[in-house]
């Protein structure tokens, strides 16, 4: 498992397909604030809640100078899915090879159910306009994260 992020780390860069298959490259959006989250799978119930969050909180992100983007393990076509069934509006990329959570620190070993497992690991990462990491949070609950997200950033509720 890779380290885990930090404040002042270079996010490492990446280039994903998204639910319709058009590829995202991470340092294309350079000058702009970005919220990288990652979550073990598409249509559980933890990752449904966490994605509905983002997607209700989208556009105040958005006029708060944030682009969100959701990332797991998933292919492009059950993301594709995923968004359709849940009226998603947060891009969401596929990782199938698990390479970029791997590089961020949000694959590795992790607790689930008393036992050790290796798996994704939910994390949120927050990127500053330069691409430097400006917070991280590994093992963050589904349930009320965005909300905890925007106070710890200073924004409104």
């Amino acid at each position: 498992m890779a380290d885990r992020l930090a404040p002042g780390d270079t996010a490492p860069d990446f280039t994903l397909p998204d639910d319709t298959g058009s590829e995202v490259t991470l340092g294309d959006l350079r000058g702009r604030k970005v919220i990288v989250y990652f979550y073990p799978a598409a249509m559980t119930p933890g990752c449904t809640t966490q994605a509905c969050d983002f997607s209700e909180n989208l556009d105040a992100l958005a006029t708060d100078g944030y682009t969100v983007l959701g990332i797991s393990p998933d292919t492009p076509e059950k993301l594709a899915t995923f968004r359709e069934k849940e009226h998603l509006t947060v891009p969401l990329l596929s990782d199938a090879d698990r390479s970029v959570m791997t590089a961020w620190g949000a694959f590795g070993e992790k607790k689930l159910y008393g036992k050790t497992v290796e798996g994704v690991i939910r994390s949120t990462v927050v990127l500053a306009e330069d691409g430097t990491v400006s917070h991280a949070w590994y093992n963050v609950k589904a349930t009320g994260h965005v909300a905890k997200l925007r106070r710890d950033l200073g924004l409104g509720e």
